[in-house]
């Protein structure tokens, strides 16, 4: 993907070499739903499938040869084509895609795929008839480099909220502070969360990705119940301590959370009293909060997030 001092390159006016340096390519977004039909009770699988090459392509770049591009419609018809065999997780199909496209290419090196799972339920347990489930997506990134697989998998968009057992207080108040120390509020976010599995575990072959994805999900929503929140970022640690104490073979879970705004309406020019129970709901601004928790000796950067806009 780097330059070498043995490419042509163009040298400027002043002497400077100008190289091609690290390069992807691919289709992007690839809109696929996939209908099992071997029993009368169907199964519907939903999916936004992204697909990146990294390999050598400087000619593609410096020349216009285009003898190692890889055509961006292929690889869209290569989303397809792999499909009709089936999905399973969007992880273990994300794997069999890279593995596709690193092992018929030789130029291929590695590269970055991404998928986003979107939910069906069945309407009144009918065998063929479906409506989208608005909570979460869930999502899932493969990275190989270096013939080194890494998964990335989460979800975003998963709204919860406490109408109680939230405090905020003792922060440190200066001339633009205008914001009341409380003892109890509304506590509500969208959880956006990625966690990365170790590599040894993904080049193991056995993870059982579903299962551990409505695992961790239980485990989020865990946190985020159980937790007498003094703060959110304390809320986040305890949700993503209790995923990495359930499952060993995650090394480390990064989320984003937006602190979703509740704030009680003043009822009194109406003659009325508000005993925490009327409230606005303000979409912006809002609060922030990100963070990594990992495992005490799990290096504080790792390649794949380079990939993962968003995330602290």
């Amino acid at each position: 993907m780097t330059a070498t001092a043995a490419d042509p390159g163009t040298t400027t006016s002043t002497g400077t070499k100008i190289v091609l340096a690290k390069n992807q390519y691919g289709k992007a977004e690839v809109r696929l739903v996939k209908i099992t039909r071997d029993t009368a009770r169907h199964q519907i699988e939903d999916l936004n499938v992204t697909s990146q090459l990294h390999g050598d392509f400087e000619a593609a770049h410096t020349e216009g040869d285009n003898a190692h591009v890889v055509p961006t419609d292929t690889q869209k018809n290569t989303v397809y084509g792999l499909a009709r065999e089936g999905v399973g997780s969007p992880e273990a199909f994300l794997v069999r895609l890279g593995e596709h496209f690193t092992g018929s290419f030789d130029w291929v090196t590695g590269g970055r795929w991404a998928a986003e799972q979107y939910t069906w339920d069945r309407i009144e347990d009918h065998d063929h008839a479906f409506s989208r489930n608005m909570s979460e997506v869930r999502t899932a990134v493969l990275e190989i480099a270096d013939g080194r697989q890494d998964i990335l998998a989460g979800l975003s968009g998963l709204t919860v909220l406490k109408s109680t057992g939230s405090e905020f207080h003792g922060y440190p108040v200066d001339r633009y502070t205008t914001l009341q120390e409380t003892t109890e509020r509304i506590l509500a976010t969208d959880v956006n969360a990625r966690w990365r599995y170790n590599t040894d575990a993904v080049a193991a072959g056995d993870l059982d990705y579903n299962a551990i994805y409505a695992s961790v999900r239980t485990q989020l929503l865990r946190g985020f119940a159980n937790t007498h929140s003094l703060a959110l970022q304390q809320t986040m640690f305890e949700m993503g301590r209790l995923v990495l104490e359930a499952h060993p073979d995650i090394e480390e879970i990064r989320m984003s959370l937006p602190n979703k705004h509740h704030f009680l309406v003043d009822l009194e020019p109406f003659g009325q009293d508000n005993p925490h129970e009327v409230f606005f709901a303000a979409d912006r601004p809002y609060g922030l909060i990100e963070a990594t928790i990992q495992r005490e000796g799990v290096a504080p950067t790792h390649p794949i997030w380079e990939n993962a806009a968003g995330f602290c």
